[in-house]
């Protein structure tokens, strides 16, 4: 699966970003889709998924603030993170799952400025 994401840039704290990332399946055909994002010098975490089913889960930090979604239509996922803080100022990838295998995206950067 090939992963095409896109929408990172630099927003001031409070301010809003959208995601995107456009599978080379079919939604329906992958397991889940879902961003995790890495800030430098720190592991790779999971910041939101969606299953093939529209089942969502969100990290904790991110709750109330980002929203996952889909688009059938255009076969891309979504992120929309709103009230973003510069804790979030990370390289955000887009993530499947498919058949247990994983792949990325290339990553985009989101920078929060203060």
């Amino acid at each position: 699966v090939q992963l095409q994401a896109s929408g990172g840039g630099l927003v001031q704290t409070g301010g809003s970003l959208r995601l995107s990332c456009a599978p080379s399946d079919r939604i329906f055909n992958i397991n889940t889709v879902g961003w995790y994002r890495q800030a430098p010098g720190k592991q790779r975490d999971l910041v939101a998924t969606i299953s093939s089913s529209g089942i969502t889960n969100y990290a904790d930090s991110v709750k109330g603030r980002f929203t996952i979604s889909r688009d059938i239509t255009k076969n891309t996922v979504y992120l929309q993170m709103n009230s973003l803080k510069p804790e979030d100022t990370a390289v955000y990838y887009c993530n499947a799952v498919r058949s247990k295998q994983n792949y990325w995206g290339q990553g985009t950067q989101v920078t929060v400025s203060s």
